[in-house]
């Protein structure tokens, strides 16, 4: 993956496959400090401590249409090359959350791309699903919380819509600006 957004959209698609009806996704950069972390929580089905042990080995999946799950095992090795870490926790019947933290300025950290995109993606894409999405850096911070969305918007109105998903793509988009001004 070129881009820290892919590896994010991977990862919440991981939890919509284990059946999460609220997807939390943060990204938090402190410039001073020169780091970055970005974290995806999710309230699905989780992973027992067998999978869990087993999980960034990228011959390990529980998909049955291939062998190999690479999402993790990058996710992981892009945090670790670019002088961060990486973590994941998850407890059976209660969820799961990956947690990768970079060094911003490391020359190995891929850029974060197109953040604003995965997100108007998974929120529009996934009208019933609860999507918190989080961004902050220096002092700025910004959420999106598809329930509050919701309930501006009323039933009849879902996210998909057309007017709805133009609004979103220019929120995100001005707010992503405002709080990271392209450096990430």
């Amino acid at each position: 993956m070129r881009e820290l957004a892919l590896n994010i959209l991977d990862i919440a698609e991981n939890s919509l496959s284990a059946g999460a009806k609220h997807v939390e996704i943060a990204v938090c950069a402190d410039l001073e400090k020169d780091r970055m972390k970005i974290v995806v929580r999710d309230d699905g089905c989780g992973m027992d401590e067998e999978m869990l042990a087993r999980v960034t080995d990228p011959f390990t999946t529980s998909r049955t249409t291939r062998k190999v799950g690479m999402g993790i095992p990058l996710f992981k090795f892009s945090a670790e090359s670019a002088g961060g870490n990486f973590d994941i926790r998850s407890k059976k019947n209660k969820g799961t959350e990956v947690t990768a933290e970079y060094v911003i300025s490391h020359v190995d950290r891929m850029p974060l791309g197109d953040f604003g995109g995965v997100v108007l993606q998974l929120v529009t894409m996934n009208p019933a699903m609860d999507f918190t999405v989080t961004a902050a850096c220096s002092g700025r911070e910004g959420v999106l919380d598809t329930r509050e969305v919701r309930e501006i918007l009323g039933e009849d109105i879902p996210l998909s819509a057309p007017e709805v998903r133009a609004f979103l793509k220019e929120y995100i988009q001005e707010n992503l600006v405002d709080i990271f001004g392209g450096r990430l």
